[in-house]
């Protein structure tokens, strides 16, 4: 998820392989676990859990865990697919629900292994499963919303306020086509408008002055640097906001209409992986209460379980919206492209 890019450093930690330069086996009678994920889940300067998590495994079960960070995270091994060549890794963590939508589309087997009997995965809580194959488990969520600064401004409380006049040019948003939390955001205007009407509001918003980066970073980087007053973002804002000391008068956050938009992250076993056993393990693992309430705070978002263990503070800055809404798998597939594609079109011509 692009939300953690923001807090990453260029480079790998000792804890981490790049790209299949250590193969899935075993090394000095303990087995070997590939992890790929995006590089921020292990290295970032803040806070991020790879690391704890790697130590905490590693001393119970008898298996090195080794992760991977490909330039191109998920698409390096889609990639490797499509050429017929060993995925080198035995677990992906950081997957999501469009994810798994456009790599289905794109690969005639499937990339993933079904789950099968995933010690925990009955405390996930309801609505944020997302994988029909059970092939994905979710292990954490967000919900985008908008974060805006209370010291300059209250921010609408509808997605019709942002077309307000007096809100002209203070939204910086993401674009749908390279931007998870982009996609995210765009999706929740379709669930709003429809799909015949969607179009018609991003006009709208582009009479408004709203300012569209690449990138979470590029757009939150933007806002924190005062370019404007609304960016659209996470809810767990404050709580990012509190570990690095910032006032959290000028983290605000809003959910237009009540509502925010849900993007858990889930975890695969690879297809092919001779590592099924420890990858199970793994999995289970990730989903103790305990190891829930750590991922939640250390990769500031909510945790999928019901029983996860997090901290009071935590609690009391992680916001979740009255109404959390999402699109399910069959109702992205065949779709979400298509609504990305014809957004792109109309958003450059205008």
């Amino acid at each position: 998820m692009d939300r953690r890019k923001f807090l990453s450093v260029t480079g790998a930690t000792a804890t981490a392989a790049v790209g299949g330069c250590i193969s899935p086996g075993s090394t000095g009678g303990r087995s070997t676990l590939v992890v790929g994920t995006y590089s921020s889940f292990i290295d970032s300067p803040s806070s991020s859990p790879g690391a704890w998590l790697k130590e905490e495994f590693e001393s119970e079960f008898d298996t090195d865990l080794v992760y991977q960070t490909p330039s191109n995270e998920l698409n390096h091994y889609v990639q490797r697919k499509q050429a017929g060549v060993d995925i080198e890794a035995d677990v992906y963590l950081g997957i999501n629900i469009e994810d798994l939508v456009r790599i289905d589309r794109e690969l005639d087997e499937s990339l993933f292994a079904e789950s099968g009997d995933i010690e925990g995965s009955e405390d996930v809580r309801s609505g944020l499963a997302f994988d029909p194959q059970n092939r994905a488990v979710p292990y954490d969520t967000g919900y985008v919303s908008l974060v805006y600064d209370g010291t300059q401004m209250t921010a609408p409380e509808t997605f019709d306020g942002l077309l307000a006049d007096d809100v002209a040019g203070d939204l910086i948003a993401q674009n749908p086509g390279s931007s998870s939390t982009g996609q995210a955001f765009l999706l929740h205007t379709i669930k709003e408008y429809g799909t015949d009407g969607y179009l018609d509001y991003w006009a709208d918003l582009q009479d408004n002055g709203v300012q569209v980066l690449g990138s979470w970073s590029d757009a939150y980087g933007a806002w924190s640097s005062g370019e404007a007053p609304m960016v659209v973002s996470y809810s767990t804002d404050q709580v990012f906001a509190d570990q690095e000391g910032q006032n959290l008068e000028k983290h605000q956050v809003r959910f237009l209409n009540d509502q925010g938009y849900a993007n858990p992250e889930g975890m695969a076993r690879f297809a092919g992986s001779e590592q099924s056993e420890a990858a199970r393990e793994f999995m289970s693992f990730m989903l103790r209460p305990e190891i829930q309430g750590e991922i939640a705070v250390q990769n500031v978002q909510f945790p999928a379980t019901d029983t996860a263990e997090v901290p009071s503070d935590y609690a009391e800055l992680a916001q979740e919206p009255p109404e959390p809404v999402t699109f399910t798998y069959e109702e992205l597939q065949g779709q979400v492209s298509e609504w990305i594609g014809d957004w792109e079109r109309q958003f450059a011509s205008n």
